[in-house]
Order: C-alpha cells, then sequence, then structure tokens
C-alpha cells in the first residue's frame, strides 16, 4: 500500500481522534471556567436589559395606568377608569385625526412602494452608474426632518416656488399645496414619497435575488417582459413587498414632524394628524391621562392593521414556493 494511500485511510481516524479530544476539553472545561463564561455574558447583555426596562418597558407601563388617571400637568393624578376612553368615543377631533391619518395612509404608503419599486427596478436593469444611484435616491432619507420640510416649504409656496412655477410655464393650473384643506394631507403624502430610498434599496436587493433559472425558463415558454415580472418576479419579492408594506403602515400612523413644521395642523385642522393630535393634548392642553388614553388607542390601531395585513397576506405572499 503506498504512502498517499495510507495517509488517506488514516485521515477520518486522526480527525475522529481529535474530534473526541475536542470534546473531551470542552467537557472537562473547569466550572470556574464556565462560570465565567456565564458572567462575562451577562455583563455584556445587562446595558441591553437595563435600557429596555428602563426606557421601554417602565415607560410602558406608567403610561397605560396613566391612561386610567385623570392628570393635568400641575396637578395631582385622580384615578378615572374608562372615563378617557368614553371621553375618546364622543370627541369629534378624535375621529377627524384619525381620518386625516387614514387617508394620509393610503396615499403615502402606496404610493411610496410603487416608486421605490420603480427604481429599483430601473437601478436593476442598468448596467453603469448604479453605485451612484444608491446614493442620489438614499439621499433624501439622511436629511434631516427640519431641512426636509423647510425645503418643501418653499417648492410649495403658491408664489414664488418651484412647483407652480413649473406649472405655468406648462401652462397648467397651480394649487396651494398645503395651504389649502383638500390638497394639504396628499401634499405631505407627495413629500413623504420623496423619501423612498430604504425601500428602493431593499426593493434592489430582494430583485437581485431572483433566480435568474425562473426568468430564463420563463422566456424559453414564451413569456413576454410583463408575465415575467407578474408571474415570476413579483410572487419572488412578495415577502419584501409585505415587509416595505408593514414598516410604512407603521410609519405612516406616526405622521408627525412634518405637519408640526410646515403646517400646524392646518389648515382649518387638515393636517391635524392623530400623533399630532396626542401631542397637542399632552403638552399644549397638558392632558396626561387622556394623551396616555390616545397612544394606548394608536396602538391597538397599529396593531389591528398589522394583523389585518398578514392576516390576507397569504393569498399574496409567497414563501419557499408555497403560497
Amino acid at each position: 500500500m503506498s504512502t498517499v494511500s495510507r495517509a488517506v485511510k488514516s485521515t477520518p481516524a486522526v480527525a475522529t481522534s481529535r474530534t473526541r479530544a475536542d470534546r473531551a476539553t470542552s467537557v472537562n472545561k473547569p466550572p470556574s471556567f464556565k462560570k465565567s463564561q456565564s458572567r462575562w455574558g451577562r455583563a455584556f447583555a445587562a446595558p441591553a436589559v437595563i435600557g429596555f426596562l428602563v426606557f421601554t418597558l417602565a415607560p410602558m407601563v406608567a403610561s397605560i395606568i396613566i391612561s386610567f388617571t385623570d392628570w393635568n400637568i400641575g396637578g395631582s393624578p385622580h384615578m378615572a377608569g374608562l372615563d378617557n376612553y368614553q371621553k375618546m368615543l364622543a370627541d369629534p377631533k378624535f375621529y377627524h385625526a384619525l381620518k386625516a391619518t387614514v387617508i394620509y395612509a393610503l396615499i403615502a404608503v402606496p404610493g411610496t412602494i410603487l416608486v421605490a419599486f420603480c427604481m429599483a427596478l430601473l437601478m436593476h436593469r442598468i448596467r453603469r452608474g448604479v453605485g451612484l444611484f444608491r446614493t442620489i435616491f438614499y439621499l433624501p432619507v439622511l436629511v434631516p426632518p427640519v431641512a426636509n420640510s423647510i425645503l418643501w416649504m418653499w417648492m410649495y409656496d403658491p408664489t414664488a416656488g418651484i412647483l407652480n412655477t413649473i406649472l405655468k410655464f406648462l401652462h397648467l393650473p397651480t394649487s396651494q399645496w398645503i395651504y389649502a384643506e383638500n390638497t394639504a394631507v396628499p401634499s405631505i403624502a407627495l413629500m413623504a414619497m420623496w423619501a423612498f430610498g430604504n425601500m428602493a434599496i431593499i426593493f434592489l436587493s430582494a430583485l437581485q435575488g431572483v433566480p435568474r433559472e425562473l426568468l430564463e425558463a420563463a422566456e424559453m415558454d414564451g413569456a413576454n417582459a410583463w408575465m415575467r415580472m407578474w408571474h415570476v418576479t413579483m410572487p419572488q419579492i412578495s415577502p419584501i413587498i409585505l415587509f416595505n408594506l408593514i414598516t410604512g403602515l407603521v410609519g405612516a400612523f406616526q405622521q408627525f414632524d412634518t405637519a408640526f413644521i410646515m403646517t400646524s395642523g392646518g389648515p382649518n385642522d387638515a393636517t391635524l394628524f392623530y400623533v399630532f393630535y396626542l401631542y397637542s393634548k399632552a403638552f399644549t392642553d397638558g392632558q396626561l391621562g387622556y394623551a396616555c388614553a390616545l397612544a394606548w388607542v394608536l396602538f391597538l390601531l397599529i396593531l389591528v392593521a398589522t394583523l389585518l395585513v398578514f392576516r390576507f397576506s397569504d393569498r399574496w405572499v409567497y414563501a419557499g414556493g408555497a403560497k
């Protein structure tokens, strides 16, 4: 028998003996070493756990308790039972704020997803300058909300804004944008679509992960570009569409800073979104108990909306080749 064959045959035995030795070493580690590992693990996890308990769990529990109290800033809290929630049901501004938020979500979320998908598809098709396009498309996400709002206020200016200037040049009717009741919410939704960078990058990653074999097989079967997109690409990236839909929905229900900076809830409460109303009740009117009740109702609304999306997602989301 040659030396090479002996070495090959002896290799499994050597590997087995080494594996057994490693196992024996790990089993025979002294208890003090294991305790030291456990202590270090707890030490590294402690900041995250403490931060969660102090800055997340404790305020959540406190807000639940406060929502059942009649507590105004400067006064003492008094237990009020379900009074805040009953007051909410009789509050017309609660329904107005909820309606404005839902309208905004219905415009902004699908619009942002559509724009992000189209831009991701464009980046997926081009061969040169993809990195440059990624940077350009992602820049609006990095702009601070205050600077972003000021920029769009200038663009929406009815007299000197660039949008109305372009419309005048094209001999098209101009708009009052955020300064009119019927166009204020769509204008803020249009501004939200501008920050499509996050979704576009996620869509691009999903498009790059679609197996080329499936697309080539569909093309060989005679499917045109639209059929390949609808029957191959869309099912493959449907989990990513679901992810962007959920995150967009949650973000839309929490719309606040743009309306606060640009319109202060106006004109005539047209952009009085839910979180803006919650903020005004807490820090303008000083009704902390009522504001906490509004916050927990918002949590339940987002939870129900998310569960409904998940409930019907099995009709159009494909995972692992199954629908």
